[in-house]
């Protein structure tokens, strides 16, 4: 049962992530789901009736200037992210935005220039991060486990159905890409959250099955790292049935393979006690797959990054993505589309 101390959130947005924000609102300690807003009346009523939200309206202004909210999770389409962002911002409101930021690092930059000079703080849909075995995989790098990185690489081979791409998915003006921006990011998050920035991709983008949208739904590079460290991106959205998001991390004292939240391998020269236990263990399926079916996930990777903000607001706690870092997969994916389009390799802006 919310309280008068809990939180306000309203979204802005009523498609189908936005039933995901209101659950993990719902379900957090310390918020209250006050309200949401969007283009469509019906939705947005539906959405407001469902989840107990007490105002719904088709004026973002209206929802941003109530008294009685905090922060704004922005859910509409990608590209369409910064302009109800920055009304928010605007009007001194914390922020919750789905990946990515927006389309392109431009726009990015404006949303964040924004909230930095208003004071607010951006919390970047990126629950990946939030799984067990990710943290772990974090940690082990943190303490130099894996010695001098040789490969790092992110697979998402995953299916879309072609009744998927209906409406704003797969255009550029708001979903900036395919295949890449939209599936893939989760995993190019992880993947520079655990082996750092790339300085150099070279990139290849097709549509082999999806002919009918204008971007792509399979892609491949290659990174280069700073320190030598090389590195292969491969996604799609065009490889039946689909498989699980799979990261590896491999060095010259130990290698890990991460399948969705679950250790598929985990392999060190210098064993340490807990490692058995490591490999043993099931992992965190707690927040699905969305390999197949975007549906397949659950709103438990939402309702963490929900309570991790909550807690940071309210207590101080760190936070576990800010907005800058959010950033960086936004650049990674932008580096590897100009390559594909100009066919030189690029560095991420």
């Amino acid at each position: 049962m919310s309280t008068s101390s809990d939180l306000g959130f309203g979204i802005i947005g009523s498609g189908m992530i936005a039933d995901y924000h209101a659950l993990a609102i719902n379900d957090a300690t310390g918020a209250r789901f006050a309200g949401i807003a969007g283009r469509n009346a019906e939705t947005v009523a539906a959405l407001a009736e469902k989840h107990g939200a007490p105002f719904h309206t088709t004026d973002i202004e209206a929802l941003v200037a109530r008294d009685d909210i905090q922060v704004i999770c922005i859910a509409t389409p990608s590209g369409a992210h910064l302009e109800p962002a920055l009304a928010a911002i605007k009007a001194g409101k914390h922020l919750v935005i789905e990946k990515p930021l927006e389309i392109t690092v431009e726009r990015v930059d404006e949303l964040l220039a924004a909230a930095k000079e208003a004071g607010v703080i951006v919390a970047p849909i990126f629950q990946a991060r939030f799984g067990h075995s990710a943290q772990l995989i974090k940690a082990a790098l943190d303490a130099g486990r894996f010695g001098r990185l040789v490969l790092a690489s992110a697979y998402v081979k995953w299916y879309r159905a072609p009744d998927y791409y209906q409406g704003w998915k797969g255009t550029l003006a708001l979903d900036g890409g395919g295949a890449t921006m939209n599936q893939a990011i989760h995993g190019l998050d992880l993947l520079q959250w655990f082996a750092g920035m790339p300085v150099e991709v070279f990139g290849r983008t097709t549509r082999r099955v999806h002919e009918g949208i204008e971007s792509e739904d399979t892609s491949c590079a290659t990174l280069r790292y700073a320190d030598g460290a090389l590195g292969t991106i491969e996604a799609s959205t065009a490889a039946y049935p689909g498989w699980a998001r799979r990261i590896e991390i491999c060095g010259e004292t130990g290698s890990v393979s991460l399948e969705d939240d679950t250790i598929a391998r985990w392999d060190f020269r210098d064993e340490q006690p807990e490692d058995e236990a490591i490999r043993a263990a099931d992992g965190d399926t707690a927040m699905g797959s969305g390999s197949s079916d975007p549906k397949a996930i659950s709103h438990q990777g939402h309702l963490r990054q929900i309570q991790d903000l909550v807690n940071h607001l309210r207590d101080g706690a760190p936070l576990g993505i800010d907005g800058p870092e959010a950033r960086k997969a936004v650049s990674l994916i932008r580096a590897l589309y100009e390559s594909a389009k100009t066919g030189r390799p690029v560095s991420p802006a």
